[in-house]
């Protein structure tokens, strides 16, 4: 499983129906949330996505992005948290993200570990890693990608039975890339019975950003792209000025990066109740994309053999 849970839509400010910047992604069973506004906590329970958080993933240091860590905290440690947590941020942001982490006076019962990532810089776990990114905001600011390794290749179970492999360990040697000999002498090697090498999945959360070259790079071939939308075409002129995208950049960045599917988010308060500009905008380059809302899980499922096997669409 791999899925994104929307716990906050809105830019720089909350609304009624939309909460600051946050989004929980969980990847089987490990939970990450990639930035932390004021109120995640709150959010975390009325979506229901747990609080089982191993570390958190700052893009900036703009308060919508991270004010939240102080009160996650306390609920985690006033919940009898015992394992650590990792909070991960641009360069330079080490200093401030540990004086939030202290903020309110009361102990922490847990570890809490504060890092800086630069981009290219990755999180390498078994099976995956999270990445960091450039982005074009008007501070530090990254993006990251999960990205997942390729899976083996499918294995033909029919194949290796005509071929006389006996069912057991032998088929999972086969599988895992190596050779067996059957009891009659003869080899049988993987490429014999095991399809190629299949992709994982990706998933690309750019934070606050400008369009540029850097985030169609990370999001290339990405099965789900998180972009941020702050506003229409008609504030294309003040979007440059405050280091933003427009639905229209999103829209572009997907296009050129070959990504499956969009979803716009950090969404201004002029079209928070009413965001279907951004979605005809971004709609009218790119397809499928559309405006998240607080509480929307995007489920993303692995690509079906057919779809591995296309080439990416760019524009």
């Amino acid at each position: 499983m791999l899925r994104a849970t929307f716990l906050g839509t809105a830019s720089a400010r909350p609304t009624v129906r939309r909460n600051v910047s946050a989004i929980a992604v969980q990847r089987e069973g490990s939970l990450f949330l990639f930035d932390c506004g004021e109120g995640t906590q709150r959010q975390m329970m009325r979506f229901g996505v747990g609080f089982t958080v191993e570390a958190i993933f700052v893009t900036h240091l703009h308060a919508d992005h991270y004010l939240g860590i102080t009160g996650l905290l306390r609920t985690m440690t006033l919940q009898d948290r015992t394992e650590p947590i990792n909070i991960w941020g641009p360069p330079s942001s080490k200093e401030k993200l540990g004086l939030v982490v202290e903020l309110g006076g009361d102990r922490i019962g847990f570890p809490v570990q504060v890092g800086e990532l630069a981009p290219g810089e990755e999180i390498s776990q078994d099976g995956y890693a999270i990445r960091a990114f450039q982005t074009r905001h008007t501070s530090d600011s990254m993006g990251f990608s999960l990205e997942e390794d390729r899976r083996l290749g499918r294995f033909d179970v029919d194949r290796a039975r005509e071929m006389g492999v006996p069912e057991g360990p032998m088929f999972g040697a086969l599988h895992r890339g190596d050779a067996v000999e059957l009891p009659d002498g003869r080899v049988v090697r993987p490429n014999d019975v095991v399809g190629s090498p299949r992709p994982g999945r990706k998933l690309v959360y750019t934070g606050d950003t400008g369009p540029g070259q850097t985030v169609v790079d990370a999001a290339e071939g990405a099965d789900l792209l998180i972009h941020e939308s702050t506003f229409s075409l008609d504030e294309k002129e003040r979007a440059r000025r405050t280091g933003h995208s427009t639905a229209e950049d999103a829209a572009r960045t997907a296009k050129q990066a070959g990504v499956r599917e969009l979803v716009l988010t950090h969404v201004s308060a002029r079209y928070s109740e009413q965001p279907e500009q951004l979605e005809k905008e971004s709609r009218a380059i790119f397809r499928p994309s559309r405006v998240a809302h607080d509480g929307l899980v995007v489920q993303v499922p692995f690509r079906s053999e057919e779809d591995s096997a296309k080439p990416a669409s760019r524009g």
